[in-house]
């Protein structure tokens, strides 16, 4: 969902009898984007291409892999958002695109981070990269599941408030009062 110049929204999954889980990600917009006519991108589980690698498999959410692209698109922060499993005992290496900000989040297992250091980290657990052209990531014993995101950073200011993402604390003040008078963009 771009949420653009304004959109209520309320999404209710289906629980199942062995749960639920997910993720829920926000990207900014660039200021002279805010204003934009929202849009929604509905994406089924078995949209999503996969991909496999020697000793893991890569599911592409947003962004291109061994020339594969991922179903969201359109997305000003140029973002690659990727699923990742890998078997024990195996070592993945992805390049990310210079400049870019990167993370992983650690959601099932463990596994060594870094070409150089190779920390273990251990699930539940977030990993901010630094810049640079690749990601090394190696397990042992256990396999690992986690997110790869990466995108161009805006380098503007961020005001946020509850859901709402701005770019000063003037224009969530002027949501606000546009949502009390029944005048917020829809």
């Amino acid at each position: 969902m771009t949420a653009g110049r304004g959109i209520m929204h309320e999404e209710m999954p289906q629980v199942r009898p062995e749960g639920v889980a997910g993720f829920q990600l926000w990207i900014n917009l660039p200021a002279k984007l805010k204003m934009i006519q929202p849009r929604y991108q509905n994406i089924n589980a078995n949209e999503i291409p996969e991909i496999h690698r020697e000793n893991s498999t890569i599911r592409i959410i947003a962004g291109s892999v061994d020339g594969v692209s991922g179903p969201v698109s359109g997305i000003a922060a140029d973002p690659t958002y990727l699923d990742v499993s890998i078997a024990p005992h195996a070592t993945f290496v992805q390049p990310i695109a210079r400049g870019h900000t990167a993370f992983t989040y650690v959601f099932d297992g463990e596994a060594r981070f870094g070409a150089k250091d190779q920390t273990v980290i251990t699930e539940p657990r977030l990993v901010v990269w630094e810049d640079g052209d690749t990601i090394d990531i190696n397990t042992g014993k256990s396999p690992v599941r986690f997110l790869l995101v990466s995108g161009k950073p805006l380098g503007e200011p961020i005001a946020r408030y509850g859901p709402f993402v701005m770019n000063t604390r003037e224009e969530i003040e002027q949501t606000l009062r546009e949502i009390r008078n029944g005048t917020f963009a829809q």
